[in-house]
């Protein structure tokens, strides 16, 4: 691929906008990871404090296929262990950030909460990720992404006209809602510390994440321009020109040309006469449009539809699967994906023209040679050979 490959065992320098920013991040599972993940793409230099005895949590998978992990470093510690507390603060005694994503007041009964924290290192920035949130009712009670986005009023607004939401896998809460606005606000929060030269508690909850990506709907909500019931407006299926049809291969071709020119287009393309449809913005005429561009797509194959449509700006597009979307010439040509220790994963974004993003590094397994280097930005090899003298590293 275009973006180039990198192999199992390469050690390149990290590179990108962040790159000399230092990062600790107390392992979790989900959003925190795909935080850390984002800024180790953007160059930052992340190191992941794993515990000695994992917790099952999350969905288990070999660690090569654990992208989330990718681009950074890893060490075991004990953090029941007062010694191994003691490790992690001088490590976060060098750090910029630190990402925990723990229930709230699990880091202050380790020792590792906010205050302790920022009394041995004033200009961190500590960035806490929770379903919930820090504060509020539910704030100590467990979730996951669908409750999040369930509580929002977004889960309920997704999905077709009489039928049960739809569930958009766990990209909404956690990783929209999570993962990017702690990565906004970390990134945020150090800009400002560079005027200021104070730290500061980031409180990043999945659920106020989720409702301000929702604020254009609570918009047109509180303007009576969204039908209450799914399925029933302009962008959620409800109309004609916004949706998705199968092909007469089985396969489907997405539809979306909401403006009236692109609309023509998609017209033209199926040769349907528009007179027949009625007008495009008359939501009365939608039901009656939908089964007769179902029929019209049902007559030839998703990538015939996507031929005829090529180089047209009538926004169809073919949906593809896991194994078609990196083959894509699109796809290939941008190098959105990149293959890393062979296996095929999105790449670093977004692009950068003067600091462009290294290529990420595989999952590394934990070891003392590993945890050597994972520490050698952190910490003197005597510092080293002390706390794994002590027990206390591996």
């Amino acid at each position: 691929m275009d973006r180039g490959t990198v192999g199992g065992t390469a050690k390149a320098l990290r590179a990108g906008p962040l790159a000399g920013t230092r990062i600790i991040e107390l392992a979790g599972v989900g959003p925190g990871p795909m935080c850390a993940m984002l800024l180790a793409d953007l160059g930052a230099t992340v190191l992941r404090i794993e515990r000695k005895s994992p917790v099952e949590v999350g969905i288990r998978r070999p660690l090569k296929y654990d992208l989330l992990l990718r681009s950074r470093k890893s060490i075991a510690l004990d953090l029941k262990d007062p010694a191994a507390v003691e490790v992690a603060l001088q490590l976060i005694s060098k750090a910029d950030a630190l990402i925990e994503g723990f229930r709230p007041g699990v880091t202050e009964r380790l020792g590792l909460g906010p205050d302790a924290c920022l009394q041995r290192n004033p200009r961190l920035i500590y960035g806490r990720m929770t379903g919930w949130g820090q504060t509020g009712p539910l704030a100590q009670t467990a979730g996951h992404d669908i409750g999040y986005i369930a509580l929002t009023g977004v889960l309920n607004a997704i999905g077709r006209r009489n039928a049960p939401p739809t569930i958009p896998l766990n990209l909404v809460g956690d990783y929209a809602g999570g993962s990017l606005f702690l990565a906004l606000g970390i990134v945020a929060a150090l800009h400002e510390t560079h005027k200021s030269g104070s730290g500061q508690v980031i409180d990043a909850a999945m659920v106020d994440g989720t409702a301000c990506l929702a604020t254009t709907f609570f918009g047109m909500h509180a303007a009576g321009m969204l039908n209450p019931r799914r399925g029933t407006n302009i962008s959620d299926s409800g109309s004609h020109f916004y949706d998705v049809y199968q092909c007469a291969d089985d396969k489907w071709i997405s539809v979306g040309p909401l403006e009236a020119r692109f609309y023509a287009q998609l017209l033209t393309g199926l040769k349907l006469d528009p007179a027949t449809l009625g007008p495009q913005a008359d939501p009365k005429m939608w039901e009656m449009a939908k089964p007769v561009l179902a029929a019209r797509f049902r007559t030839r194959s998703r990538d015939q539809w996507a031929s005829i449509f090529a180089n047209t700006d009538a926004c169809v597009v073919p949906v593809l699967d896991w194994d078609e979307a990196p083959q894509h010439p699109h796809m290939r040509e941008r190098g959105t994906f990149v293959e890393i220790d062979g296996v095929i994963q999105p790449g670093p974004a977004p692009r950068f023209s003067r600091t462009p993003s290294s290529m990420p590094t595989p999952p590394e397994p934990i070891s003392p040679a590993n945890t050597d280097e994972a520490l050698a930005p952190w910490a003197s090899e005597a510092q080293v050979m002390g706390w794994r003298a002590a027990g206390t590293l591996e």
